[in-house]
């Protein structure tokens, strides 16, 4: 198996040329730098979406060891003035998506920053409140303070889930993962040969029942 080498101004390069054909973003809206495979993203957005979006096509990009994402979002023009109205609105949000139980989630707003607190039995029921509040208008943050009370299964089980998901989801890297899981709380260590891998095999262990926490120490080669 080769592995691909990248000088941090290859992966610069590359970085601005995916985000430069995403539709999604202006050309020069957002700056790259990179410091030892680190990337990290600066300049002004419309929306926390696309905030979101930005570092996510970064983390995507082969040799990012890791993404520091300081963009910040300003939405000149939007409709919604009130902290009140973005509460409403997001309420709102939450009640219309099929994967929140929207009656287990408090929403706090400050000067446009919108706080998510409560508990849910899943991760993925947790990610859906929060992408729901970050497409809101008027949204400038979204802190994720949701926790996450799964239902109770035997760490040996949960372990078996997660290798069996592993498999499905990267045969090709799943050999490469250790899996350690304790009282609900799983540990990832091995080497993988991407970010993009990292991320893929940590989203696949949050998907397990019976997970509290993950601690990813997977480290990628590229």
């Amino acid at each position: 198996m080769k592995t691909l080498y990248k000088t941090d101004a290859q992966l610069q390069e590359d970085v601005q040329a995916e985000l430069n054909r995403d539709w999604r973003f202006k050309p020069a809206e957002i700056g790259v730098e990179v410091d030892a495979g680190v990337v990290t993203l600066t300049g002004t957005v419309s929306s926390y979406t696309k905030l979101i979006a930005a570092g996510e096509v970064a983390a995507q990009i082969a040799g990012a060891k890791g993404v520091a994402n300081d963009l910040t979002v300003r939405t000149p023009g939007t409709t919604i003035t009130s902290d009140t109205q973005i509460v409403e609105a997001v309420r709102n949000a939450l009640l219309w998506n099929a994967d929140v139980p929207e009656e287990k989630i408090d929403v706090i707003v400050r000067n446009g920053a919108v706080t998510l607190k409560g508990k849910v039995d899943y991760w993925y029921q947790r990610k859906a409140a929060a992408d729901a509040a970050g497409h809101v208008t008027g949204v400038i943050t979204v802190s994720d303070q949701i926790e996450i009370v799964p239902p109770k299964l035997a760490d040996l089980d949960i372990k078996a889930d997660i290798r069996k998901a592993l498999m499905r989801r990267m045969p090709y890297a799943a050999d490469a993962i250790h899996v350690e899981v304790a009282h609900g709380v799983v540990t990832l260590t091995g080497e993988v040969r991407s970010y993009s891998d990292r991320v893929q095999a940590a989203n696949a262990v949050w998907a397990a029942t019976g997970v509290k926490n993950v601690v990813n120490q997977i480290k990628a080669t590229w």
